[in-house]
């Protein structure tokens, strides 16, 4: 086994050696200290006096210490950030990732979400839930092997609905205190076009289906918003999942593709996630209001004075 080392490491600096994470080598060698960075190639981690690079060929593991449950997030509102998170290979982040990814179902159809704290808020698309208020939640909870449990929820409440933005927050009931597995939002936007993206959800149904691609753009203009557009792919059922970063940070809200085009999907950026969530309490759902929840066709064109006149005259 061979495990290059680079003197251009240097220029990261030490960040400590806490002996947090685990990359395990193959015949049974690991090293332990902090992970810096992996991408498709090559894996950095900080073992204390110098900063190591392997070959991800060498790697049979990487056990990264979660800052969700070792104090390194930061909560505003009901959801998380955290300043710094390791950038991993997409297999190793969406492995990690998965179990808060849900199903949401509507007998209407399904869509996605995602879990952004330990008490079950769920932010999805709008549209997922339209006119819906029998909602069922399938949640996957890991287990010690390491597998996912699958576990449908019912009884979920609809807290709040932003028709505009095409975002929705539910709760999953947790009477027994049962914290649910989360993941943080992006902390600063600072998505760049070309980037690696990786999308999760359940397209046409297919659960827990992962896809990745890059950022194409970051400001594709629709109705007076802007949004993320990605090549990974987007289809019916990825509605209101997550679009992640190779830090394992929500960067966007899939909620739309273009039928017939290729590699043309679309994600609400986090900023808009964070205001709604911040603001919730002004899109609050009320079953008891028609208007809540509920997208209503659009109005005829206004007539002219000429239009108005000559379909009078008709008989």
């Amino acid at each position: 086994m061979v495990m290059r080392m680079s003197l251009c490491l240097v220029l990261f600096g030490a960040v400590g050696n806490a002996a947090s994470d685990v990359v395990v080598l193959g015949q049974g060698g690991a090293l332990h200290g902090e992970v810096v960075k992996q991408d498709a190639r090559n894996l950095w981690i900080d073992v204390g006096p110098t900063i190591v690079k392997i070959d991800n060929n060498d790697v049979v593991d990487v056990r990264v210490s979660d800052p969700t449950e070792t104090g390194g997030a930061t909560r505003e509102s009901i959801f998380h950030t955290i300043d710094q998170t390791p950038e991993l290979s997409i297999r190793q982040q969406a492995a990690r990732v998965k179990p808060s990814v849900v199903l949401v179902k509507t007998p209407s159809g399904t869509g996605s979400g995602v879990i952004v704290n330990e008490e079950g808020h769920v932010v999805t698309n709008a549209h997922v839930i339209q006119g819906e208020k029998d909602l069922r939640l399938v949640i996957w909870s890991p287990r010690e092997d390491g597998t996912l449990a699958r576990r449908t929820i019912e009884d979920i409440e609809i807290e709040a609905v932003n028709d505009h933005l095409d975002l929705a927050l539910l709760k999953l009931p947790s009477d027994d205190g049962e914290q649910f597995p989360w993941v943080p939002l992006e902390a600063w936007e600072s998505i760049e076009v070309g980037q690696p993206v990786f999308a999760i959800g359940n397209p046409l149904g297919l659960e827990q289906t992962t896809s990745q691609g890059v950022v194409s753009t970051t400001q594709r203009s629709f109705d007076g918003l802007t949004y993320i557009q990605t090549d990974a792919a987007i289809n019916p059922g990825n509605s209101g999942g997550p679009l992640f970063n190779v830090g394992g940070e929500v960067v966007g809200i899939t909620n739309m593709g273009i039928l017939g085009g290729e590699a043309l999907g679309f994600a609400i950026p986090t900023r808009y996630v964070k205001d709604f969530l911040r603001n919730r309490e002004a899109f609050s759902y009320d079953a008891s209001n028609p208007n809540t929840g509920h997208r209503y066709h659009t109005p005829p064109p206004r007539l002219n004075a000429g239009t108005a006149a000559v379909l009078e005259a008709t008989p």
